[in-house]
């Protein structure tokens, strides 16, 4: 799939959030910190598909 340079930053702009975000869970793991980002990354995660989905619809480059 052709996408455009808007698509290809809003996706690499939500992995690098997702990314931190587990990394963090990772350093604190067992703490009740590590849940909260965790869950937050899965919720980025579902933020994201939601974001490039609606994207896709309306850019002319990407749908």
């Amino acid at each position: 799939m052709k996408t455009c340079h808007r698509f290809d930053t809003v996706r690499a702009e939500y992995e690098r959030e997702i990314a931190f975000m587990l990394a963090h869970s990772q350093r604190h793991e067992g703490r009740p910190a590590a849940k909260s980002s965790a869950t937050q990354a899965a919720s980025t995660k579902k933020r994201m598909v939601r974001a490039l989905s609606s994207h896709v619809g309306r850019c002319p480059e990407c749908g």
